[in-house]
């Protein structure tokens, strides 16, 4: 396979710039994963898709990062991606434009806010540390934007919208949005019927939505996610009698990349860098919700090696054409 094996025009339009009302309200495209077909549902009619005996897994992150939007003294001006705070005070973050903005620089943000630029990073970071006393957490609370990935215009007026219902653990840089689906109702609907849930921690990180830039896919670096499996979860798996469906390509990754055989799995904690391509041999998954990805992209590797290239290439040929909706506020699809 090459890249161009899985490129496909995506008309701006189709982008989804915020979610919708109700989370579970958005469409399913469901494409069998044994032949390719094609069948086009709403989401909450996945409930009858899933069986008796199935194993749900989700990814409980948190996205812990905030964006902010701010002014040098000269009043030219910045955004601030707050990463990760290291130490009390002090983030890891992203800075535009980061050129500009050497050590020591001071940078106002809004409601009196006010950080440091203190240290260089990798990769063109920056460490920057707020200066007031006492209140600065309350008002970057106040203040901090969801992090929402480029493509997206329009800011989120509701935070947790940007939050999966079971996001309980800090330190993701975005959502897994495969889970922005799902209600607690719906989860409750599922454990009713006899589905099982499980959940696994992969904490999602800024290279993820990154297009291929290798030349062959081989050639592909995979950047390395903190990923961590609980022994309920391990237990869980191997006494699934029914199939073990993943909600979305990072519960699939840390499945995956705890594999000790087919349906075993070790718990602990790892950095994953697995990369998923078509002929792949999934020793866990047997079936995975998952939105709609950009063009060239390692998510599209892993959804073809689950179902097939061709099927794949067909099921977005149609999403296309039947304006389904695209990306992290998007619709969903289901390979099972």
């Amino acid at each position: 396979m090459t890249l161009d094996d899985l490129d496909y025009v995506l008309p701006p339009e189709l982008i989804a710039q915020e979610p919708l009302e109700n989370r579970d309200a958005g469409r399913l495209l469901h494409v069998e994963r044994t032949n390719g077909a094609l069948h086009h549902r709403q989401f909450r009619d996945a409930l009858d898709l899933l069986q008796d005996g199935d194993l749900l897994v989700m990814n409980n992150t948190r996205v812990s990062a905030l964006r902010l939007f701010g002014q040098k003294p000269t009043g030219a001006q910045v955004e601030a991606l707050l990463l990760k705070e290291t130490e009390p005070g002090t983030f890891l973050c992203l800075l535009k434009p980061a050129k500009r903005l050497p050590i020591g620089t001071t940078i106002n943000f809004e409601q009196g806010l006010q950080a440091i630029v203190t240290a260089e990073a990798e990769s063109g970071m920056r460490y920057i540390t707020f200066v007031q006393a006492g209140t600065w957490r309350e008002t970057l609370n106040n203040i901090g934007l969801a992090p929402l990935p480029p493509y997206i215009h329009t800011h989120l007026a509701n935070r947790e919208r940007y939050q999966t219902v079971i996001a309980q653990h800090e330190g993701s840089a975005a959502a897994p949005t495969a889970g922005l689906h799902f209600t607690k109702s719906f989860l409750e609907q599922l454990v009713q019927k006899g589905i099982q849930t499980a959940e696994v921690t992969l904490h999602v990180g800024l290279d993820t939505f990154r297009p291929i830039q290798a030349e062959r896919i081989e050639d592909h670096h995979m950047h390395g996610e903190y990923c961590e499996i609980p022994p309920e979860t391990v237990e869980k798996v191997a006494e699934c009698r029914g199939r073990i469906i993943a909600v979305g390509t990072t519960t699939v990754r840390t499945l995956e990349t705890f594999a000790t055989g087919k349906r075993q799995l070790s718990a602990g904690k790892t950095v994953s860098k697995i990369f998923i391509t078509p002929g792949y041999d999934f020793k866990i998954v047997d079936g995975m919700f998952t939105n709609f990805h950009m063009p060239r992209t390692s998510m599209l590797f892993m959804i073809s090696a689950l179902a097939s290239p061709e099927s794949i290439r067909s099921a977005y040929k149609e999403a296309v054409n039947l304006r389904y909706r695209f990306l992290s506020f998007g619709d969903s699809m289901l390979i099972l």
